[in-house]
């Protein structure tokens, strides 16, 4: 098997939020890193993204300005999914939360990587057991799930399923903190994983009372932000992830659970991705961006007006 000091290059598959972020923070952190996505027609969107992305974060002090050229040096991007394979020595999946489809990409992968290259799906509720098998190479395959964003929220869990390789978990640990992170092992598979087990409950929550027309988004955010002290509630944070990514993975649970109330906050979010409000990435959600009314200085104490979900 690989050993940790081989892996030199990393294969990105999918190039939305998550993929991106990923593929920055390998290649902040020297690897060569291949962005691919089967719709070419989104590569020029995703890499403006993530220049923009790389530009917060030199602002920020995180990285070095004068290392920005370097960094989007080291990515490259291709439609292509021959060309991306070639010489990937461990590959992380980001396609929609649909386990079937994530078995397809994955096998189309299996033919066409060297037989080396470590699998990981990031995927935030699917256990990896529901297409292990479809990798074709189930003992180097693993959950290897990050957060939002990766440069700070810098945990990473990782999940494997009882036919991964215990050399596998070992060596994504040592990759993990290689990249910044710091790595949570999970002693045995369990869908939401660690953190966004605690998230998926507060989403929850936070939807049903909006649902239940308890109380509006906005309200629900105040309520979270003024006790916890947080800079963001629990109606910022979808629109961070992505409206699209959080209906997908509720409209899969609630058809697979048959979960009336899951179903409810499915109908909920949809009119947001008919309308093309998927969030932050979109520049509208529940918010408007790049100024979301939570982030200013009176949303706590003063009057904002409140978001309505589109006809």
């Amino acid at each position: 098997m690989i050993e940790l000091d081989e892996i030199k290059r990393v294969l990105i598959v999918g190039t939305g939020t998550m993929g991106q972020q990923i593929g920055l923070q390998c290649a902040m952190h020297g690897y060569q890193v291949m962005m691919y996505d089967v719709q070419a027609d989104v590569l020029p969107a995703a890499q403006a993204s993530v220049r923009r992305e790389l530009a917060d974060v030199a602002a920020a002090g995180v990285l070095p300005a004068e290392q920005v050229d370097a960094v989007l040096g080291r990515m490259q991007w291709t439609a292509v999914a021959a060309d991306a394979a070639r010489d990937a020595d461990l590959l992380s999946e980001s396609v929609p939360e649909d386990p079937a489809l994530k078995g397809k990409v994955l096998a189309q992968f299996h033919a066409l990587c060297p037989p080396h290259t470590i699998f990981t799906t990031n995927s935030s509720t699917l256990l990896p057991s529901m297409f292990a098998a479809a990798t074709q190479r189930p003992s180097q395959f693993a959950a290897f799930h990050f957060h939002l964003p990766a440069w700070v929220s810098n945990v990473v869990d990782i999940m494997p399923h009882p036919g991964t390789d215990t050399a596998v978990i070992t060596l994504l640990e040592g990759f993990a903190r290689r990249i910044g992170q710091i790595p949570i092992v999970l002693q045995k598979e369990s869908s939401g994983y660690v953190f966004n087990s605690l998230l998926s409950a507060l989403n929850t929550a936070a939807l049903s009372l909006v649902v239940k027309n308890v109380a509006a988004p906005e309200d629900v955010d105040r309520a979270w932000m003024g006790v916890m002290k947080t800079a963001i509630g629990p109606f910022g944070i979808q629109d961070m992830i992505g409206l699209d990514t959080i209906w997908k993975i509720i409209d899969f649970w609630a058809t697979t659970l048959n979960d009336a109330t899951l179903r409810a906050h499915a109908d909920f979010l949809k009119p947001y991705l008919d309308a093309g409000k998927l969030g932050r990435k979109t520049g509208e959600g529940f918010y408007t961006y790049p100024h979301p009314a939570f982030a200013q200085s009176d949303f706590l104490t003063g009057p904002t007006a409140v978001s309505q979900p589109p006809a």
